[in-house]
């Protein structure tokens, strides 16, 4: 498999997944409506699981842009092949998120709630100020990155790949995002990942929902910027400490 398949396989699984979970916990008659925060956490850093078991071998699982950038700050991947891997992302971003729909679309016909459906592809904040917001993307996305350069069993290779990252490898990445999420999601829903919202928020648009919402495009370039902000920092960081 190559690189480029393997994320962008790895990001359909992980928005699958992690969009799945949402849709589960907010959408009307589903087994799981109504599950709560602790649901959505877990299946995400679930989802984060899987993805890097199966593309860890062959693309390192970056599975998100501001790792890519992040790790070419550092100087420990190609900046050539950057836009290779964040093309691969967007495509298996948009690919999760359409099977999501297909998958639950009774599901979404069944909801009322236009905001509900619309989580399930994107992130919003809580509470709307474009400075808190931008301000709690760009952090949680350093402790992402800033945490996973300290992985000892993730040693980067020159060329990007995560040597030996298999699936007791992908446990440390499971464990760092289902902290983030529980500490510091409730803001803005913690993205994290500029193709786990822009890719999804695309779907939503173009996607024939049912009485669904706008797809807020005017708070979309805070998901998107703060996490490679956050990355960008904490690669910085790490070239100053080591």
């Amino acid at each position: 498999m190559t690189p480029f398949i393997a994320e962008i396989i790895g990001t359909a699984i992980l928005i699958l997944l992690g969009g799945g979970v949402v849709a589960n916990v907010v959408l009307n008659k589903t087994i799981g409506n109504n599950s709560g925060w602790i649901v959505i956490t877990t299946g995400w850093a679930l989802a984060v699981y899987v993805a890097v078991v199966i593309a860890g071998p062959y693309s390192g699982a970056h599975i998100n842009p501001a790792v890519t950038v992040a790790v070419a700050i550092a100087g420990k991947f190609p900046w050539a092949d950057v836009p290779m891997y964040i093309l691969g992302q967007m495509i298996g971003a948009m690919i999760g998120a359409t099977l999501v729909w297909v998958m639950y679309k009774n599901h979404f016909d069944a909801t009322d709630d236009a905001d509900g459906k619309k989580a399930v592809f994107c992130t919003a904040p809580a509470i709307r100020n474009t400075f808190s917001n931008f301000f709690s993307e760009m952090l949680g996305t350093f402790v992402l990155l800033f945490t996973i350069f300290f992985f000892t069993d993730a040693n980067i290779s020159d060329s990007g790949t995560v040597i030996g990252l298999g699936s007791l490898g992908a446990l440390p990445v499971a464990f760092l995002v289902w902290s983030i999420g529980l500490s510091l999601g409730g803001t803005t829903g913690y993205a994290i990942n500029p193709a786990r919202d822009l890719g999804p928020r695309i779907m939503h648009a173009i996607l024939p929902i049912k009485n669904k919402a706008k797809s807020d495009w005017s708070y979309a370039w805070i998901p998107v910027l703060a996490p490679i902000v956050g990355g960008a920092l904490a690669a910085l960081l790490m070239l100053v400490l080591l």
